[in-house]
């Protein structure tokens, strides 16, 4: 059993936990609790490259199930040092390093079924994992982000995804506006979520190869991916609202675009 956070490999699991260059140094991230070990482990269980578990959790489940962990490299903690390398105010007991997914641009522009979600420089990690969640659940082929956009990695989007981040793909554009062209290039129609939007979200279609572009909560849309887009939408709204937070604007149009698909 490790008990003491001076422990190497908890100063790495630390480490990992805070610092996006060394997930990305390492190629992999953590994945934190019951819920999200066990989506992993039952997916993806040849990518999860370490488990650690606090004392009561361990004996707690692999007395229940012998084959929790079979074939998996763990470590067994006390529970001073789970709390500490928990990015959690309460541990649920679990913490695996999982390998990290890598996509390419093209494994999401190809085909005949397209419907992206387009994200410009979002930046908080609640936002982002709802929206990868949402994404999931409107059946969406993929996620292209700005380089500038937090980090899918971090702890916090993790959590917000409920397990999505293991089912939607997603790749972070080096250059935006090459993106935006390559993704119209292969016939994409761009529709950009504006308030100077020309048309009511709702009187497009997205029935054919469609992406849907969203930007930064506090400034929205570059002035570069708005002039990139195919057409310029927008969202009614009443009383005195100006704008709508980024999840809940993707969320609005990602489900138009599911209900005019599913209504095909």
């Amino acid at each position: 059993m490790i008990t003491s956070s001076s422990n190497s490999q908890i100063k790495n699991l630390i480490k990992l936990q805070k610092q996006s260059k060394v997930r990305n140094e390492q190629k992999v991230f953590v994945c934190e609790g019951k819920k999200m070990f066990e989506e992993v482990a039952s997916q993806q269980r040849n990518q999860i490259q370490k488990v650690y578990l606090a004392e009561s959790y361990y004996h707690q489940y692999t007395k229940q199930n012998p084959e929790y962990l079979k074939g998996l490299d763990f470590e067994v903690l006390s529970e001073q040092v789970m709390k500490e390398a928990s990015d959690t105010i309460t541990p649920q007991g679990i913490l695996a390093i999982v390998k990290q997914p890598v996509y390419t641009l093209e494994d999401m522009t190809s085909g005949d079924s397209i419907r992206l979600l387009l994200l410009e420089d979002i930046r908080d990690p609640g936002n982002l994992g709802t929206m990868v969640r949402t994404a999931e659940g409107v059946g969406m082929t993929g996620i292209v982000l700005s380089k500038d956009s937090v980090d899918m990695f971090n702890p916090k989007v993790i959590r917000s995804t409920m397990g999505a981040i293991f089912r939607v793909p997603f790749f972070y554009a080096e250059d935006f506006s090459v993106c935006l062209n390559q993704i119209k290039n292969e016939g994409i129609a761009v529709y950009a979520a504006h308030l100077q939007g020309a048309v009511w979200y709702d009187k497009v279609s997205y029935q054919g190869k469609s992406a849907i572009l969203i930007g930064n909560e506090a400034n929205g849309l570059s002035d570069m991916a708005t002039s990139l887009s195919t057409q310029r939408i927008k969202i009614p709204m009443e009383g005195n609202v100006e704008s709508l937070n980024a999840a809940i604007a993707a969320a609005v149009l990602m489900y138009e675009s599911y209900r005019q698909i599913r209504n095909k």
